[in-house]
Protein backbone atom coordinates (compact mmCIF):
# COMPACT_ATOMS: atom_id res chain seq x y z
CA UNK A 1 0.00 0.00 0.00
CA UNK A 2 2.04 2.34 -1.10
CA UNK A 3 0.61 5.22 -1.44
CA UNK A 4 0.67 7.48 1.07
CA UNK A 5 3.91 7.04 2.43
CA UNK A 6 3.55 4.15 4.37
CA UNK A 7 0.65 3.54 5.46
CA UNK A 8 0.47 2.90 7.18
CA UNK A 9 0.79 2.91 7.11
CA UNK A 10 -0.02 2.00 8.76
CA UNK A 11 -1.10 3.49 7.23
CA UNK A 12 -4.00 0.61 5.92
CA UNK A 13 -4.03 -1.17 8.77
CA UNK A 14 -6.28 -4.43 8.87
CA UNK A 15 -8.72 -4.15 11.41
CA UNK A 16 -9.66 -7.04 13.80
CA UNK A 17 -13.36 -7.65 14.33
CA UNK A 18 -13.27 -7.86 17.71
CA UNK A 19 -16.58 -10.74 17.95
CA UNK A 20 -16.92 -13.44 20.26
CA UNK A 21 -14.63 -16.10 19.32
CA UNK A 22 -13.87 -19.85 19.51
CA UNK A 23 -12.13 -19.48 22.89
CA UNK A 24 -14.87 -17.57 24.63
CA UNK A 25 -17.44 -18.93 23.40
CA UNK A 26 -16.49 -22.27 24.80
CA UNK A 27 -18.39 -23.82 28.26
CA UNK A 28 -15.16 -24.19 29.78
CA UNK A 29 -13.44 -20.86 29.50
CA UNK A 30 -17.15 -19.37 30.92
CA UNK A 31 -17.12 -22.15 33.43
CA UNK A 32 -13.60 -20.89 34.06
CA UNK A 33 -14.90 -17.46 34.12
CA UNK A 34 -17.46 -17.82 36.15
CA UNK A 35 -15.87 -20.01 38.98
CA UNK A 36 -12.77 -17.48 38.93
CA UNK A 37 -15.15 -14.18 39.87
CA UNK A 38 -17.14 -16.24 42.49
CA UNK A 39 -13.40 -17.12 44.16
CA UNK A 40 -11.68 -13.58 43.84
CA UNK A 41 -13.48 -11.10 43.14
CA UNK A 42 -14.74 -9.41 46.28
CA UNK A 43 -15.16 -6.00 47.60
CA UNK A 44 -12.14 -6.12 48.95
CA UNK A 45 -10.42 -7.45 45.91
CA UNK A 46 -7.09 -5.70 44.64
CA UNK A 47 -4.82 -5.62 42.06
CA UNK A 48 -1.52 -4.23 41.30
CA UNK A 49 -0.57 -0.44 40.79
CA UNK A 50 0.05 -1.61 37.08
CA UNK A 51 -3.72 -3.12 36.60
CA UNK A 52 -4.70 -0.51 38.19
CA UNK A 53 -3.56 1.56 35.65
CA UNK A 54 -4.20 0.27 32.99
CA UNK A 55 -8.02 -0.71 34.32
CA UNK A 56 -8.27 -4.30 34.59
CA UNK A 57 -10.96 -5.48 36.51
CA UNK A 58 -11.25 -8.43 38.52
CA UNK A 59 -13.73 -10.10 35.95
CA UNK A 60 -10.97 -8.88 32.89
CA UNK A 61 -8.29 -10.57 34.99
CA UNK A 62 -10.30 -13.82 35.39
CA UNK A 63 -10.84 -14.23 31.93
CA UNK A 64 -7.16 -13.35 30.85
CA UNK A 65 -5.85 -16.02 33.81
CA UNK A 66 -8.80 -18.52 32.20
CA UNK A 67 -7.59 -18.00 28.58
CA UNK A 68 -4.10 -19.13 29.77
CA UNK A 69 -5.13 -21.53 31.73
CA UNK A 70 -6.87 -23.10 28.85
CA UNK A 71 -4.11 -22.41 26.57
CA UNK A 72 -1.72 -23.84 28.26
CA UNK A 73 -3.97 -27.11 28.51
CA UNK A 74 -4.33 -26.84 24.25
CA UNK A 75 -0.56 -26.29 24.03
CA UNK A 76 0.33 -29.58 26.57
CA UNK A 77 -2.54 -31.49 24.67
CA UNK A 78 -1.27 -30.39 21.01
CA UNK A 79 -4.48 -29.23 20.55
CA UNK A 80 -5.83 -25.76 18.63
CA UNK A 81 -5.32 -22.23 20.26
CA UNK A 82 -8.16 -20.77 20.09
CA UNK A 83 -8.56 -17.02 20.12
CA UNK A 84 -10.58 -14.99 22.40
CA UNK A 85 -13.09 -11.90 22.29
CA UNK A 86 -11.32 -11.32 18.64
CA UNK A 87 -7.42 -11.90 19.85
CA UNK A 88 -5.10 -14.58 19.98
CA UNK A 89 -3.52 -15.41 23.90
CA UNK A 90 -0.89 -12.85 24.97
CA UNK A 91 1.20 -12.31 27.80
CA UNK A 92 0.68 -9.43 29.25
CA UNK A 93 3.63 -6.91 30.71
CA UNK A 94 2.77 -4.29 33.43
CA UNK A 95 -1.02 -4.37 32.01
CA UNK A 96 -0.29 -4.11 28.58
CA UNK A 97 -2.33 -6.65 27.09
CA UNK A 98 -0.26 -6.63 24.16
CA UNK A 99 3.57 -5.09 24.44
CA UNK A 100 4.75 -6.35 21.49
CA UNK A 101 2.62 -4.08 19.64
CA UNK A 102 2.61 -1.31 21.81
CA UNK A 103 6.84 -1.61 21.71
CA UNK A 104 6.89 -1.75 17.57
CA UNK A 105 3.57 1.27 17.79
CA UNK A 106 6.31 2.92 19.76
CA UNK A 107 9.18 2.69 17.55
CA UNK A 108 6.85 3.97 14.68
CA UNK A 109 5.94 7.28 16.66
CA UNK A 110 10.01 8.05 17.51
CA UNK A 111 10.16 7.03 13.61
CA UNK A 112 7.70 9.63 12.27
CA UNK A 113 9.03 12.28 15.13
CA UNK A 114 12.41 11.80 13.75
CA UNK A 115 10.92 12.87 10.16
CA UNK A 116 9.28 15.59 11.53
CA UNK A 117 12.12 16.95 12.73
CA UNK A 118 14.05 15.77 9.36
CA UNK A 119 11.29 17.97 7.67
CA UNK A 120 11.49 20.86 9.41
CA UNK A 121 14.97 21.26 9.13
CA UNK A 122 15.92 20.63 5.71
CA UNK A 123 13.11 21.15 3.66
CA UNK A 124 13.34 25.60 3.06
CA UNK A 125 10.57 27.03 5.37
CA UNK A 126 9.07 28.79 1.97
CA UNK A 127 8.27 25.18 0.19
CA UNK A 128 4.55 24.60 -0.73
CA UNK A 129 4.34 21.52 0.64
CA UNK A 130 6.67 21.81 3.47
CA UNK A 131 3.56 22.75 5.89
CA UNK A 132 1.59 19.57 4.70
CA UNK A 133 4.65 17.52 5.22
CA UNK A 134 4.70 18.92 8.33
CA UNK A 135 0.90 18.27 9.40
CA UNK A 136 1.01 15.09 8.26
CA UNK A 137 4.06 13.68 10.53
CA UNK A 138 2.19 15.17 13.29
CA UNK A 139 -1.07 13.53 12.43
CA UNK A 140 1.60 10.34 12.15
CA UNK A 141 2.74 10.55 15.60
CA UNK A 142 -0.74 10.79 17.18
CA UNK A 143 -2.13 7.84 15.54
CA UNK A 144 1.17 5.63 16.12
CA UNK A 145 0.22 7.36 20.06
CA UNK A 146 -3.06 5.88 20.06
CA UNK A 147 -2.17 2.43 18.20
CA UNK A 148 0.00 2.19 21.43
CA UNK A 149 -2.69 3.13 23.85
CA UNK A 150 -4.86 0.37 22.13
CA UNK A 151 -2.47 -2.61 22.24
CA UNK A 152 -2.06 -1.51 26.06
CA UNK A 153 -5.78 -2.31 26.59
CA UNK A 154 -8.27 -2.66 23.99
CA UNK A 155 -11.34 -1.19 25.47
CA UNK A 156 -14.27 1.17 23.57
CA UNK A 157 -12.88 4.14 24.09
CA UNK A 158 -9.34 3.44 23.04
CA UNK A 159 -10.18 1.11 20.01
CA UNK A 160 -11.94 4.45 18.51
CA UNK A 161 -9.26 6.75 18.92
CA UNK A 162 -6.51 4.30 17.38
CA UNK A 163 -9.17 3.60 14.33
CA UNK A 164 -10.27 7.04 14.07
CA UNK A 165 -6.40 8.25 14.16
CA UNK A 166 -5.80 5.79 11.15
CA UNK A 167 -8.53 6.99 8.88
CA UNK A 168 -7.19 10.72 9.65
CA UNK A 169 -3.78 9.34 8.70
CA UNK A 170 -4.89 7.86 5.40
CA UNK A 171 -6.86 10.68 4.98
CA UNK A 172 -4.80 13.41 5.35
CA UNK A 173 -1.93 11.04 3.50
CA UNK A 174 -4.53 10.71 0.02
CA UNK A 175 -5.15 14.80 0.51
CA UNK A 176 -2.02 15.77 0.53
CA UNK A 177 -0.93 13.50 -2.14
CA UNK A 178 -3.53 15.09 -4.72
CA UNK A 179 -2.02 18.29 -3.67
CA UNK A 180 1.34 17.04 -4.66
CA UNK A 181 0.53 15.32 -7.80
CA UNK A 182 -1.41 17.89 -9.48
CA UNK A 183 0.23 20.91 -8.48
CA UNK A 184 -2.42 22.21 -6.52
CA UNK A 185 -0.68 23.43 -3.40
CA UNK A 186 -1.10 27.47 -1.83
CA UNK A 187 1.67 29.34 -3.53
CA UNK A 188 2.93 33.25 -3.01
CA UNK A 189 2.42 35.73 -5.24
CA UNK A 190 5.66 37.25 -6.55
CA UNK A 191 5.81 39.94 -4.05
CA UNK A 192 5.51 37.64 -1.19
CA UNK A 193 2.76 38.64 0.59
CA UNK A 194 0.35 37.43 -0.47
CA UNK A 195 -1.09 33.26 -0.69
CA UNK A 196 -2.69 31.92 -3.19
CA UNK A 197 -5.44 29.19 -3.37
CA UNK A 198 -6.80 27.78 -6.38
CA UNK A 199 -10.66 26.22 -6.39
CA UNK A 200 -9.73 23.32 -6.65
CA UNK A 201 -7.67 23.28 -3.68
CA UNK A 202 -10.68 24.64 -1.96
CA UNK A 203 -13.01 22.20 -3.08
CA UNK A 204 -10.38 19.61 -2.32
CA UNK A 205 -9.64 20.51 1.21
CA UNK A 206 -13.54 20.82 1.69
CA UNK A 207 -14.13 17.14 0.31
CA UNK A 208 -11.38 15.58 2.72
CA UNK A 209 -12.75 17.33 5.51
CA UNK A 210 -16.44 16.88 5.05
CA UNK A 211 -15.47 12.85 4.44
CA UNK A 212 -13.72 12.35 7.73
CA UNK A 213 -15.61 14.10 9.34
CA UNK A 214 -19.08 12.14 8.23
CA UNK A 215 -16.88 8.85 8.21
CA UNK A 216 -16.58 9.14 12.39
CA UNK A 217 -19.95 10.70 12.64
CA UNK A 218 -21.21 7.67 11.53
CA UNK A 219 -19.06 5.31 13.30
CA UNK A 220 -20.06 7.16 16.52
CA UNK A 221 -23.72 7.33 16.31
CA UNK A 222 -23.44 3.21 15.53
CA UNK A 223 -25.13 1.12 18.64
CA UNK A 224 -22.23 -0.99 17.11
CA UNK A 225 -19.05 -0.52 15.78
CA UNK A 226 -19.67 -1.02 12.23
CA UNK A 227 -15.90 -2.72 11.41
CA UNK A 228 -16.31 -4.08 7.81
CA UNK A 229 -17.46 -0.38 6.71
CA UNK A 230 -14.37 1.39 8.39
CA UNK A 231 -12.07 -0.74 6.89
CA UNK A 232 -13.67 -0.54 3.65
CA UNK A 233 -13.41 3.01 3.76
CA UNK A 234 -9.63 2.47 4.79
CA UNK A 235 -9.18 0.26 1.96
CA UNK A 236 -10.60 2.76 -0.30
CA UNK A 237 -8.88 5.61 0.63
CA UNK A 238 -5.17 4.14 0.93
CA UNK A 239 -5.83 2.27 -2.94
CA UNK A 240 -6.49 5.80 -4.16
CA UNK A 241 -3.47 7.16 -2.83
CA UNK A 242 -1.14 4.63 -3.83
CA UNK A 243 -2.44 4.32 -7.19
CA UNK A 244 -1.52 8.08 -7.18
CA UNK A 245 2.16 8.31 -5.97
CA UNK A 246 1.88 5.40 -8.46
CA UNK A 247 2.28 7.85 -11.54
CA UNK A 248 5.12 9.27 -9.84
CA UNK A 249 7.71 6.38 -11.13
CA UNK A 250 5.96 6.52 -14.82
CA UNK A 251 8.64 6.45 -17.41
CA UNK A 252 9.72 9.88 -18.97
CA UNK A 253 8.06 8.30 -22.27
CA UNK A 254 4.70 8.45 -20.40
CA UNK A 255 4.38 11.70 -18.97
CA UNK A 256 0.83 11.72 -17.45
CA UNK A 257 1.53 14.42 -14.60
CA UNK A 258 3.70 17.23 -13.93
CA UNK A 259 5.82 16.23 -11.14
CA UNK A 260 7.59 20.03 -10.75
CA UNK A 261 6.08 23.40 -11.02
CA UNK A 262 9.04 24.32 -13.46
CA UNK A 263 9.86 21.02 -15.18
CA UNK A 264 8.61 19.65 -18.34
CA UNK A 265 6.69 16.65 -18.16
CA UNK A 266 9.24 14.57 -19.53
CA UNK A 267 11.09 15.19 -16.74
CA UNK A 268 11.66 12.19 -13.94
CA UNK A 269 14.27 12.38 -10.88
CA UNK A 270 16.92 9.79 -11.19
CA UNK A 271 15.20 9.00 -7.63
CA UNK A 272 11.62 8.76 -8.69
CA UNK A 273 11.84 4.63 -8.60
CA UNK A 274 11.98 4.92 -4.90
CA UNK A 275 7.98 5.33 -4.13
CA UNK A 276 8.15 2.13 -6.79
CA UNK A 277 10.42 0.46 -3.95
CA UNK A 278 7.74 2.21 -1.81
CA UNK A 279 4.87 0.97 -2.95
CA UNK A 280 6.45 -3.03 -3.21
CA UNK A 281 7.60 -2.89 0.49
CA UNK A 282 4.10 -1.20 1.98
CA UNK A 283 2.24 -4.41 0.11
CA UNK A 284 4.63 -6.84 1.50
CA UNK A 285 4.50 -5.28 5.00
CA UNK A 286 0.75 -5.63 4.89
CA UNK A 287 0.53 -9.06 3.44
CA UNK A 288 1.87 -9.89 6.98
CA UNK A 289 -1.54 -9.32 8.27
CA UNK A 290 -2.81 -11.82 5.95
CA UNK A 291 -0.74 -14.93 7.40
CA UNK A 292 -2.37 -14.71 10.76
CA UNK A 293 -0.69 -17.30 13.22
CA UNK A 294 -0.92 -17.85 17.06
CA UNK A 295 1.60 -15.69 18.69
CA UNK A 296 4.97 -16.98 19.27
CA UNK A 297 5.31 -17.53 22.96
CA UNK A 298 2.58 -15.67 23.21
CA UNK A 299 4.31 -12.62 22.44
CA UNK A 300 4.72 -11.65 18.61
CA UNK A 301 1.59 -12.48 16.12
CA UNK A 302 1.38 -11.03 12.69
CA UNK A 303 -0.20 -7.65 13.59
CA UNK A 304 2.56 -6.48 15.47
CA UNK A 305 5.25 -8.06 12.92
CA UNK A 306 3.45 -5.38 10.64
CA UNK A 307 4.06 -3.11 13.35
CA UNK A 308 7.82 -3.66 13.07
CA UNK A 309 8.31 -3.73 9.79
CA UNK A 310 6.13 -0.22 9.22
CA UNK A 311 8.81 1.92 10.90
CA UNK A 312 11.81 1.45 8.88
CA UNK A 313 9.39 2.46 5.66
CA UNK A 314 8.19 5.27 7.04
CA UNK A 315 12.08 6.26 7.36
CA UNK A 316 12.17 5.63 4.07
CA UNK A 317 9.40 7.88 2.93
CA UNK A 318 10.82 10.40 4.53
CA UNK A 319 14.14 10.57 2.65
CA UNK A 320 12.09 10.51 -0.49
CA UNK A 321 10.18 13.37 0.74
CA UNK A 322 12.71 15.69 1.52
CA UNK A 323 14.58 14.25 -1.89
CA UNK A 324 11.87 14.96 -4.01
CA UNK A 325 11.21 18.59 -1.96
CA UNK A 326 15.14 19.71 -2.51
CA UNK A 327 14.51 18.91 -6.45
CA UNK A 328 15.61 21.95 -8.60
CA UNK A 329 12.13 21.46 -10.18
CA UNK A 330 10.68 23.66 -8.01
CA UNK A 331 12.89 26.57 -8.35
CA UNK A 332 12.37 28.87 -11.36
CA UNK A 333 15.02 29.44 -13.37
CA UNK A 334 16.87 32.68 -13.68
CA UNK A 335 17.36 34.02 -16.98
Amino acid sequence: MMLHAYRVLAIVPFLMFVVASSGDRSSNFQNCVSACYGDQCHPWTTHSLALRLTRWTCTDDCKYKCMHMLTDSAIWGSSTIHQYYGKWPFWRLFGMQEPASVAFSLWNMYYHIQGWRQLRSRIPSDHPMRPFYLTWAIVSVNAWFWSAVFHTRDLPNTEKLDYFSAALVIMYALYFTVLRTFNQYPTRTRDGNHTQRTPAFLLWSFICTAAYIAHVTYLSVLPRFDYTYNMAFNLAVGFTHNLLWLLYPLPASLPLIQRFPYKPRTYRPSYASKVAVFAALTTAATALELFDFPPWGRIIDAHALWHLSTAPIAKFWYEFLIQDALDDGWRESKR
